[in-house]
């Protein structure tokens, strides 16, 4: 009777944690665009990827998909670090950064200087300026903005320098 009740459930079953898998993977994993920048850039970035911190605003770091030495992220919602990023429009064009929604953090966080940008979703990105590399942090809401700046700040001083990037 065992082997029967074994035969009877396996398949149900196997579909069923099957499904569960599934859904766990795709729920509780977040993706980052993955930069794309020259080899200098790249150095940086991996550099700075052995400075950061494991934990951030309280949060253990949990990288998102797909995995690179380009991204990291901390906590659930995830606070996502993007490392080799373009120069966003904002610091390019001193009238788009006239619209209301993006302002310089007023001198910097721990020697860091930042682009902020509220996103449509609540969340703040900031971008480093003054920097030989473009790294781009995103803070959901709800989380505290200045608390991962200063928790980020002396990874990014110690892997990229102060300089322009291009």
């Amino acid at each position: 009777m065992n082997s029967f009740r074994h035969r009877l459930l396996g398949p149900p079953l196997l579909v069923l944690l099957t499904a569960v898998a599934g859904c766990s993977a795709a729920d509780g994993g977040a993706s980052a665009a993955v930069p794309s920048p020259d080899a200098k850039v790249v150095s940086l970035c991996e550099d700075l990827d052995e400075a950061v911190p494991s934990k951030v605003d309280g949060q253990s770091r949990k990288d998102p998909e797909p995995a690179s030495k380009l991204t990291a992220g901390w906590g659930n919602p995830l606070i996502i670090l993007r490392c080799g990023v373009t120069r966003p429009p904002k610091m390019v064009d001193p009238k788009v950064a006239e619209g209301g929604d993006a302002d310089a953090v007023a001198g910097g966080v721990n020697g860091v200087d930042w682009l902020m940008e509220k996103q449509d979703d609540g969340s703040y990105r900031f971008t480093t300026a003054n920097r030989e590399a473009y790294i781009e942090v995103t803070v959901p809401e709800g989380r505290d903005s200045s608390s991962v700046l200063i928790d980020l700040a002396p990874a990014v001083k110690k892997a990229i320098p102060e300089g322009i990037a291009l």
